[in-house]
């Protein structure tokens, strides 16, 4: 029995369709983040609701950022200043600017590290990128260091310190800050979400690294003593030390020390390097993980 093939088709062209990029793609990683950027509108908004709520039926609201803030930083550096027989004219903003970094610093890390399990409803029922998460996590942060820049503005006044063109060097340097906090969001974010012990772990370590990083005690007392001023020299091994003081020297109206921008700028570029492979490789899974 003959069979008959109907190739009537055989002749005509079949529509070309591009290859959609998989998953694991740098193109999929990139749009991520640029769509997230575009919708700055929504993570800026939910991110300044974050505030309100915090502060919800409160007499103050968020000026309770600054009085906090302030009134740790007045008892430290009244503290420290005596033990270290320092003058509390200039040890006193150097505590206190060093908690308003700190503070920025940490609170990056470890609310970076729980981003993504903290938002999980929204990540499995709202079809959003998992970047708005983290630029809302550091536009919640900057509110809250601009808040604090008050007691800082309050110092200079009560302490004048001599105050020059160099303050302009904070701009980019909180911008440095906040860039970084970026990747570190991502990365730590996102290995939390595999392994729930990341945050905990997290936790500890920045508790570490506050008393390993120069904010209640200072290098050049340190540097005085002869017996310890090499080991003093060792702080800079310490990343956290950098970022801390190319916002501080600028605020405190000090000299600027360019290694420490470059070390800063050297940990962006691999930190990145290193987020945006993550973010590559595992951004698909994250709804699946929280």
């Amino acid at each position: 029995m003959a069979v008959t093939v109907d190739d009537s088709t055989a002749g005509r062209e079949r529509p070309v369709i591009a290859d959609a990029p998989g998953s694991r793609s740098w193109a999929r990683a990139f749009g991520d983040l640029s769509a997230g950027w575009k919708q700055r509108a929504l993570w800026g908004h939910l991110g300044w609701q974050d505030i309100k709520q915090r502060y919800r039926r409160s007499v103050l609201g968020p000026l309770w950022i600054s009085i906090s803030m302030g009134v740790i930083a007045l008892g430290l550096g009244i503290l420290y200043s005596l033990l270290f027989q320092t003058p509390i004219e200039t040890f006193l903003p150097h505590v206190a600017v060093g908690l308003l970094i700190w503070n920025f610093i940490s609170g990056c890390v470890l609310e970076g590290s729980e981003v993504f399990i903290a938002n999980e409803g929204l990540i499995k029922f709202l079809p959003a990128p998992l970047s708005l998460h983290v630029y809302r996590l550091v536009w919640r942060q900057s509110l809250f260091f601009l808040h604090n820049l008050v007691i800082w503005a309050v110092l200079m006044i009560v302490f004048p310190h001599p105050l020059g063109w160099s303050l302009l060097l904070a701009i980019p340097a909180f911008a440095l800050l906040a860039i970084n906090g970026g990747w570190i969001a991502i990365l730590s974010g996102i290995l939390a979400t595999r392994f729930r012990d990341i945050p905990p772990i997290i936790a500890s370590v920045v508790q570490l690294v506050f008393y390993m990083t120069p904010i209640v005690w200072s290098v050049d007392i340190l540097g005085d003593n002869p017996a310890v001023q090499e080991r003093a020299r060792l702080v800079e091994l310490n990343p956290v030390f950098h970022f801390l003081e190319i916002l501080r020297r600028p605020l405190l109206g000090q000299e600027t020390v360019w290694r420490y921008w470059y070390v800063v700028l050297a940990i962006t570029v691999v930190g990145w390097g290193a987020g945006l492979v993550c973010m590559r490789n595992y951004r698909a899974r994250v709804a699946y993980w929280v």
